[in-house]
């Protein structure tokens, strides 16, 4: 009887011991779960970002730029590569990273176009389409002419253009309808001048300057960035810039811009990231802190000062409401200009 007994009090404690053992393990378990969770994602293999233009852009220049940063600085352990999509002014870009969906190695850069495109009825897809991750830069169009136009701002240039508008041409490397277009008569219309009748031709194969430089257009929309050698050179002038005020740099603090020209209007060429539809929320976390990290870095500090940009950061719920409300104030002025 006493060996019963034994033998079950003997049994009651292995199995004693083997559910604190149990929990034990199944405490450790879920400590390292928790543990992986607070980690959060991060990316397991070279990333990919898409610059849904030519070489040479704003859009290749700021994704070039970033990926140095991001590597040189040690933000991001991974190989960055840029892949160049040029084409319908970023359409193609944009159904190549369409087709990326869920997949967080890929991003791509865009600025006003994933908006202006798909509302003049060119692209499929638009912003909505994509996860905004962030915003970084500021960029803003320059209005030139030939070095030896008789205007001198702005204000003597839109005079001519009230009375005949059509008889000034303009030319931009962007389409009709997208961000060249619009940034001039964006102005323009706050002149007084009858944006409708304006006359503005594209030229996407890098010949507007030379057409400007040749005499077969009257003025130049670009970017700052775009006229500042040949300004050097003294074959152009800039009547005015969009920003709000002067930008501090070489040459391009003579800059005048519209407003101290008496014209209440700014354009801003904003520049940030996107992903592919569908990611989710601890990729999209992962990416806010890095691109925060490089807008806050020193390095990007300095090619932000290169190129004329200002900071400009947004994290990624900022940056989807300024793009629904830029969305809707740009889809009064296409509507207006008849798209």
């Amino acid at each position: 009887m006493k060996k019963i007994a034994f033998s079950f009090v003997l049994v009651l404690m292995m199995i004693i011991v083997a559910a604190c053992g149990g929990a034990t393990s199944e405490e450790t378990s879920s400590t390292n779960s928790d543990a992986s969770s607070s980690e959060g994602w991060e990316p397991t293999k070279p990333i990919e970002i898409v610059a849904p233009s030519g070489a040479g852009g704003g859009w290749d220049t700021t994704a070039r730029m970033s990926a140095k940063v991001f590597e040189e600085a040690g933000i991001i352990d991974q190989n960055m590569g840029v892949v160049n999509k040029p084409g319908g002014g970023g359409a193609v870009g944009w159904a190549y990273i369409a087709q990326k969906e869920g997949n967080p190695h890929h991003l791509f850069v865009n600025s006003p176009p994933i908006l202006l495109i798909p509302l003049a009825g060119q692209s499929q897809y638009g912003h909505e389409d994509f996860t905004p991750l962030a915003n970084v830069i500021a960029d803003y169009g320059a209005f030139a002419v030939h070095a030896d136009a008789k205007w001198n701002d702005l204000n003597e240039l839109f005079e001519d253009m009230k009375k005949d508008p059509s008889s000034i041409t303009v030319v931009g490397a962007s389409s009709p309808g997208s961000m060249d277009h619009i940034q001039f008569v964006k102005i323009a219309k706050a002149a007084g001048v009858d944006i409708t009748k304006v006359k503005y031709v594209s030229d996407q194969d890098g010949g507007a300057l030379t057409s400007l430089l040749n005499g077969s257009v009257d003025v130049y929309s670009a970017g700052i960035a775009e006229t500042v050698e040949q300004v050097r050179a003294g074959k152009i002038k800039v009547l005015g810039i969009t920003a709000e005020e002067r930008l501090v740099g070489e040459v391009i603090s003579d800059f005048p811009t519209a407003t101290e020209q008496g014209i209440d209007e700014t354009f801003t060429n904003w520049r940030g990231f996107f992903g592919p539809p569908n990611m989710n929320p601890e990729e999209v976390a992962y990416y806010e802190q890095k691109f925060k990290e490089l807008s806050d870095s020193e390095e990007f500090a300095e090619i932000r000062a290169q190129y004329g940009w200002d900071e400009f950061y947004m994290n990624s719920s900022d940056y989807k409401a300024f793009l629904d409300a830029e969305k809707e104030e740009i889809q009064a002025l296409l509507t207006e200009l008849g798209y």
